[in-house]
């Protein structure tokens, strides 16, 4: 069991999760639909693991096409796994060329167009477990931008490699679809190749480790007008209403949902959009734009978000004509974006919680001076509108928060913190990142602008089933479960248009936009609120009557403790953006 163990630990380190044999068999089985069918089939997987996929290829092809002859051939860094594949081969008298080394180094050895089938699961390693002068050199060499994970690279070398009626099989995490680091992915996947089919496993918890999977199969060549867009996602509570296995239902045409047993999902059907769109995709990198003081019109203000799209930088979502009008209706009534409204934060991190957050600095011998111990809102305190620290959590926040950048307190002027700190300094010491970045041994990491945290601020937790979006004014610092908007930020009207902003995220439609934009959900319902997402939220004209009715009842239910049952908030939000507000959540 510790040998185990040790595999387990050691599989997760460097990223390799092999693929379950019923996901495999269904990712062979329908990249083969679109493989050439003259002459010898060559299949290649680059990171072949244990071999389930090139097995699953080659029992695809005897099942289904037993006059195809296949060639097979794998790579693994990995000589265990290469052992393993040789001997699961070798027991049922499959022929598969199997290499221990390096592909990606290897790579540049191969032919363009040598193979017909490029199936694989690649390891996911990220940046900072590269390093940074090996993301740098394969950025490079493989023509990548921005941060990138090991995946990027083994995808970059597809397109060359596969024949002109060749196909990609794909099977990656699913953050490719909606995150600007899976920019470099989407960028390849709709550049240099042809999408045709795209399947969001989701929560559908198909690995045994914490993986949320999606599977692209994509074509050298065009082979069909839309790609297939295909999405699984847990739905609590619900009752399947047909007896179809999982992988049945995600090979069909309509939604429908289904149970394995022991939880029912949703499975939906539609398209891929990938291009840019009037709304719903990240704002550009730019400095938060200020509200425009008076009365502005839409398109005046709209003129604000207008940037070049390269291939790429649109999030990909399903396509559906019902949601589609929706959404347009929306993009007619919307403003700005939160993103383009103000900076959306992530909160403190501090690298060493044990050290600086606890409830019980009173029991401590010594415990730092009570100025430094400042109150702390973690995901815990949040509900929707309201924060109730009720944990009394607290942090020592070694900051001058009077200066507007980060000033690290003199520890001469704290005996009691520096004793307190200096009782941890060899754990603090070892935090190499923070002291390679010019800080000192008793900093956190991310301690973001002191001096804001005595003003208001919305505040929301990083992950949740639903929006948890709260008006702070205590002064608490933001933990990094936690996301903030500092009401600085939002300039004249500050309260009103915070107080628009939570009515909007808080709403159903709120919800809804999110599922049909971002749609990055995570086990049982759980979403990621990050600011990546956050960011592409509409924000209806503060100047038009149907925005200052938000304001009104969200003030009612804050300020005057109005029951959020009787506030009408998610009718007086649909209004504003002119959609109804009965329509299907899905």
């Amino acid at each position: 069991m510790a040998l185990q163990a040790r595999d387990a630990q050691e599989r997760k380190r460097h990223g390799r999760h092999y693929t379950p044999p019923e996901l495999a068999r269904f990712l062979a089985r329908r990249a083969l639909r679109y493989a050439p069918r003259a002459g010898v089939l060559r299949v290649l997987d680059p990171a072949c693991g244990d071999g389930e996929l090139l097995l699953a290829v080659h029992r695809e092809i005897a099942t289904c096409a037993p006059d195809v002859a296949v060639r097979l051939t794998g790579y693994d860094l990995d000589r265990q796994a290469v052992a393993e594949t040789e001997g699961r081969a070798g027991e049922l008298g499959v022929e598969i060329d199997c290499r221990a080394v390096d592909f990606l180094a290897a790579s540049a050895e191969l032919a363009d167009g040598s193979f017909d089938v490029i199936i694989s699961n690649p390891p996911y390693v990220r940046t900072q477990q590269l390093g940074g002068a090996t993301a740098q050199l394969l950025s490079k060499q493989f023509g990548l931008r921005g941060r990138i994970d090991l995946t990027h690279p083994f995808v970059a070398i597809a397109p060359r490699l596969l024949a002109d009626d060749g196909v990609l099989g794909l099977l990656c995490a699913n953050r490719f679809l909606t995150t600007r680091a899976g920019a470099n992915l989407r960028r390849i996947l709709t550049g240099e190749l042809t999408p045709v089919e795209l399947y969001d496993l989701g929560d559908t918890k198909l690995f045994a480790a914490a993986v949320l999977p999606a599977i692209t199969v994509a074509t050298r060549t065009v082979r069909r007008a839309d790609c297939r867009y295909v999405a699984a996602y847990e739905e609590l509570g619900a009752e399947p209403d047909c007896a179809t296995d999982l992988f049945d239902a995600l090979a069909g045409d309509h939604a429908c949902m289904v149970s394995d047993g022991r939880r029912v999902f949703a499975v939906e059907v539609g398209v891929l959009s990938t291009g840019p769109a009037a709304l719903g995709q990240e704002p550009p990198r730019t400095s938060p734009v200020k509200p425009i003081v008076g009365n502005p019109s839409v398109g005046a203000s709209r003129a604000v978000a207008t940037h070049t799209e390269r291939h790429g930088d649109s999030a990909w979502r399903m396509s559906r004509p019902a949601v589609d009008h929706w959404l347009g209706r929306i993009a007619d009534r919307t403003w700005r974006t939160f993103g383009e409204t103000a900076r959306i934060r992530v909160g403190i991190k501090t690298t060493a919680d044990r050290v600086f957050i606890s409830d019980r600095w009173d029991q401590m011998d010594p415990s730092p001076e009570p100025e430094l111990l400042r109150e702390l809102i973690t995901h815990h305190d949040l509900q929707p509108w309201r924060v109730a620290m009720a944990r009394g959590t607290r942090v020592l926040y070694p900051y001058d928060v009077r200066q507007p950048r980060r000033t690290p307190i003199e520890l001469d002027e704290f005996p009691c913190a520096a004793a307190y700190l200096r009782s941890h300094e060899q754990a603090l010491s070892g935090r190499r990142y923070v002291l390679d970045g010019g800080r000192k041994w008793f900093e956190i990491w991310v301690p973001q602008r002191p001096h804001l945290w005595g003003a208001p601020k919305l505040v929301f937790p990083d992950i949740s089933e639903r929006p948890r979006f709260a008006l702070d004014r205590s002064g608490a610092v933001v933990n990094g479960d936690c996301y903030w908007i500092s009401l600085t930020d939002l300039g004249d009207s500050a309260t009103d248009l915070a107080y628009l902003l939570m009515g909007v995220a808080n709403s159903a439609l709120g919800l809804r936009f999110y599922d049909a934009v971002c749609g990055n959900r995570l086990y049982s319902g759980r979403r990621r609120w990050i600011t990546q997402y956050v960011a592409r939220l509409p924000v209806p004209d503060p100047s038009c009557p149907a925005a200052g009715e938000i304001v009104r009842r969200v003030r009612a239910l804050v300020e005057d403790g109005v029951p959020v049952a009787d506030s009408g908030i998610d009718e007086v939000v649909a209004a504003a953006f002119g959609v109804s507000a009965d329509a299907d959540h899905r």
